[in-house]
């Protein structure tokens, strides 16, 4: 009886064409959901698993990517950062694998060690930060276009994407203030303040770097904004300018090296985090790196032509979100790669370069979008 109200409950769902407006396109694995399609339930739930906006935003390349680029990204980090610098890393973890599992093993650690709320902390706050800071660094990539010009890939399609895509980015720094404050130490205290004066130099020119974009492709939905770059007339091509505008804050919005102002191991003991133990620490660690996703994804987006690439036989339309993954993880790599090559910037020269060079550099990309969309006709 159960399976059979579930049954017609998924049959709601998928006939309902609103809702199931577009199922992704997989030639090669057509031979095994075809005879799937002929089995109650299972056919509905296949559908569900295959429709556009779930396999984008759950799968490729949401939640699953992203989960698994925080397992195998930091070792990628250690690698790269220890071969430029000439270190050996910790192999005894694997040492096969080269220390591959290493992140599981401080996985592991995190979550068995014991959370410790010092006395003078806000507990309820304390508590609930880590846990609210995944809202705003999540929900960008509802509005993530994956795909490439006239095939979108997107699990929510709106006009205003990349005005609702900024303004939740705006917001991250918020819960990390609320972090600093709710630890009640001076060294959080200190690391909160930094945080803010760096967030005051890189939200601005931010922001007018996406506006240049906007201004040239005449457009601010993620569908038009991958549509404007057909061809491989990309937006790096198009206004290279925004794009380092862009980079820069993107970096400085994560705190990575040479930005790693407001959590300087060796002057704050990691800033705002510093009180955060066990797996409270463990979620605060690994913010920093689903910042930099969801700001790289919005880079090849913006910038790299989205998911734009030859079809890879038998894959259909997930050829794209291949092609969307990989320019992400280059973008990410070459993030982190800055890590082994320029020391920390003491917090006057973030300012400087967030008041002075980016700020100025922004406007020279509004200007350049300005004149190209009116020599062309077709930007804003």
């Amino acid at each position: 009886m159960e399976m059979v109200k579930i049954n017609e409950l998924m049959n709601i769902i998928v006939n309902n064409e609103g809702i199931m407006s577009h199922q992704m396109d997989v030639p090669l694995l057509q031979p095994l959901i075809e005879p799937m399609l002929e089995l109650p339930v299972i056919n509905n739930l296949i559908a569900f698993l295959l429709w556009e906006s779930f396999f984008v935003l759950i799968l490729i390349p949401g939640f699953a990517v992203l989960g698994i680029l925080l397992l195998i990204l930091p070792w990628i980090e250690r690698k790269m950062v220890g071969r430029m610098q000439w270190r050996v890393g910790p192999r005894e973890i694997s040492p096969r694998t080269r220390g591959i599992i290493q992140l599981l093993a401080d996985s592991l650690r995190f979550l068995f060690q014991e959370v410790i709320i010092h006395k003078d902390a806000h507990k309820r706050y304390f508590l609930q930060f880590p846990f609210l800071y995944f809202i705003p660094v999540l929900l960008p990539l509802l509005f993530i276009n994956a795909g490439a010009a006239g095939s979108p890939l997107v699990p929510i399609v709106s006009d205003y994407g990349l005005q609702l895509m900024v303004a939740l980015i705006c917001l991250m720094p918020v819960f990390i203030l609320g972090l600093g404050w709710a630890s009640n130490n001076r060294f959080a205290f200190i690391g909160t303040i930094r945080e803010a004066f760096l967030y005051f130099a890189y939200e601005i020119p931010f922001i007018v770097a996406v506006f240049a974009m906007v201004v040239m492709y005449g457009t601010s939905g993620s569908v038009g904004v991958v549509d404007a770059q057909a061809g491989g007339w990309w937006g790096i091509i198009q206004n290279p300018i925004a794009a380092l505008t862009f980079f820069i804050a993107a970096l400085m919005a994560t705190a990575r090296l040479p930005f790693d102002i407001p959590e300087a191991d060796q002057e704050v003991s990691f800033g705002p985090f510093v009180e955060y133990s066990g797996i409270a620490f463990g979620l605060a660690y690994v913010m920093g790196y689903e910042k930099m996703y969801v700001l790289s994804a919005l880079m090849t987006m913006l910038f790299l032509g989205g998911g734009s690439g030859p079809v890879i036989p038998g894959l259909g339309e997930i050829s794209y979100l291949i092609w969307f993954v990989l320019k992400t993880l280059i973008v990410m790599i070459v993030m982190v790669n800055l890590r082994g090559v320029y020391p920390r910037y003491r917090l006057d020269q973030g300012m400087k370069i967030g008041w002075n060079a980016m700020l100025i550099l922004a406007l020279i990309a509004v200007a350049w979008s300005s004149i190209y969309a009116y020599i062309t006709g077709v930007g804003l």
